[in-house]
């Protein structure tokens, strides 16, 4: 069995091969070109549900590709652990709005669904190492506070 320390490398590796593939499907499935062409100028609720989804879908995308980029260079060494605590955290972004999206044709829903469920997946991700790396961190934290106590103690 492989110890966690090995095991994330390649789950991030994987997750932002999908991400950038989820990514790319967003942008052909929301592509606005053809809506923007056209003459039609008046206020049309379909247009602004599917363009303020299409905006979050994208988002949403860009931010768990933002994280998990992130999340490489940490592991390769080019981002420091303050670094990463500053910049790594996944953005906790707004909710849903079920009736926008009720406009919507099914395949745009089930993208949109797609995109939210990727994101919690990395959110749990992010929760999960969060955990695991205070518990690491918590030996070596008493033992600076011993350390520092006892130096305290002598001078």
């Amino acid at each position: 069995m492989q110890d966690t320390a090995s095991v994330r490398p390649q789950l991030v590796e994987s997750l932002y091969v999908e991400a950038l593939a989820l990514s790319d499907e967003v942008r052909a499935v929301f592509d606005l070109s053809a809506l923007e062409a056209s003459d039609e100028k008046s206020y049309d609720p379909f247009r602004v549900a599917l363009s303020c989804e299409a905006l979050r879908a994208t988002t949403r995308m860009m931010h768990a590709v933002a994280w998990l980029l992130n999340q490489r260079a940490y592991m390769r060494g080019e981002l420091s652990t303050l670094q990463m605590h500053r910049l790594g955290k996944l953005t906790r972004l707004t909710g849903r709005d079920p009736e926008r999206i009720a406009q919507l044709p099914l395949h745009l829903r089930e993208m949109i669904e797609a995109t939210e469920t990727f994101y919690r997946h990395l959110q749990r991700f992010e929760e999960q190492w969060s955990e695991r790396d205070a518990m690491v961190a918590a030996p070596v934290t008493a033992m600076q506070e011993r350390l520092a106590e006892g130096f305290a103690v002598a001078s």
